[in-house]
């Protein structure tokens, strides 16, 4: 076994030429707070979102070709009622 020389060439890379995620986990490394959020204020996020993740609105089926389902005439409450619109077309 020889061993033989090689030329190793090393090149700074400017930071807007290197791939995003490479920057990324660079500035993680060298402990650059920017581009990351602290742990207190993530929390504090998901105090606000959290309650609502959970009141979700139910799907309400409908044949096609209908004004809807009948719950949307709760949605009208006193206003109401609803009065499906008829086309030339439609049947009474």
């Amino acid at each position: 076994m020889s061993g033989q020389d090689t030329e190793l060439t090393l090149v700074r890379q400017a930071a807007e030429d290197k791939p995003p995620y490479q920057r990324l986990l660079g500035d993680a490394m060298r402990g650059s707070t920017e581009l990351f959020t602290r742990e207190d204020s993530v929390e504090a996020q998901w105090q606000v979102v959290d309650g609502i993740l959970g009141d979700v609105t139910p799907l309400y089926f409908y044949e096609p070709g209908t004004w809807g389902p009948d719950e949307a005439y709760q949605l009208i409450g006193r206003h109401g009622p609803w009065l499906n619109p008829r086309t030339p077309e439609s049947k009474p």
